[in-house]
């Protein structure tokens, strides 16, 4: 009688054990699947739809536009072209900003083909202040933080062309972050940035970026790294 109560003891006891056993076993299990779970909601999800802003800042977030004037045909000391040395350039930038590019052109392309025939009409267009006509819709800028504009040196100047650019849209560039280049052959910027900060009140002009035509056309890869220099020095 004794023998069996003590195996009915021990039995119960083995029972408890593994009862424990499948008990914890069960609660590692839904531990297990709750840290599954846990490991596919993303670290920056709050659960309010909202996501925790990154400490690092991307270009394509900020709005970005470039526009541009650019010419093809003879250009001094690189020949005859059929990729404009500022848009080259232009795009380089768009490339590196993620910003969208617009191209100004004009209305009536009286512009010639070769060099000597163009100074020509841009130092007579310069003389009568002309404000030459450009085609095409230009983006809505009110949604661009900063524009990036560039244009070749025409006289130590900015070409005609882009003065009407400037006026006809002087207002929705005001308050705007505004960064010039040039494209030229030992003009450097020539006053771009002090003259479209004239020519735009109220607007912030950056540190601008001068760029060789010969380079744009013969020296790319040095003219990438250029650009790529100056935009992180923009923090872009």
């Amino acid at each position: 009688m004794k023998k069996t109560s003590i195996l009915l003891l021990l039995l119960a006891i083995c029972l408890i054990i593994a009862g424990c056993g499948r008990t914890e076993t069960n609660n590692a299990a839904v531990n297990s699947a709750a840290n599954s779970q846990n490991a596919a909601v993303d670290p920056d999800d709050d659960h309010s739809g909202a996501t925790a802003p990154s400490n690092t800042a991307q270009p394509e977030s900020r709005n970005c536009l470039v526009i541009c004037f650019s010419r093809t045909g003879e250009q001094y000391t690189v020949g005859v072209i059929d990729k404009g040395n500022t848009a080259i350039v232009a795009e380089m930038i768009a490339e590196k900003t993620g910003a969208d590019l617009f191209e100004v052109l004009p209305a009536d392309d009286h512009y010639p083909m070769t060099y000597k025939e163009l100074t020509d009409v841009a130092k007579q267009e310069q003389n009568e202040k002309a404000r030459p006509a450009y085609s095409g819709d230009v983006p809505d800028l009110t949604q661009y933080d900063t524009v990036f504009i560039g244009a070749p040196v025409w006289w130590g100047d900015w070409p005609m062309i882009m003065y009407t650019f400037f006026e006809k849209n002087a207002e929705t560039l005001s308050g705007k972050n505004l960064v010039p280049f040039s494209t030229h052959e030992g003009s450097g910027l020539s006053g771009f940035d002090r003259k479209l900060s004239a020519a735009i009140p109220g607007s912030t002009v950056l540190k601008g970026l001068a760029i060789r035509g010969n380079d744009a056309q013969n020296k790319q890869d040095d003219v990438r790294k250029n650009v790529e220099s100056w935009l992180s020095g923009l923090n872009y």
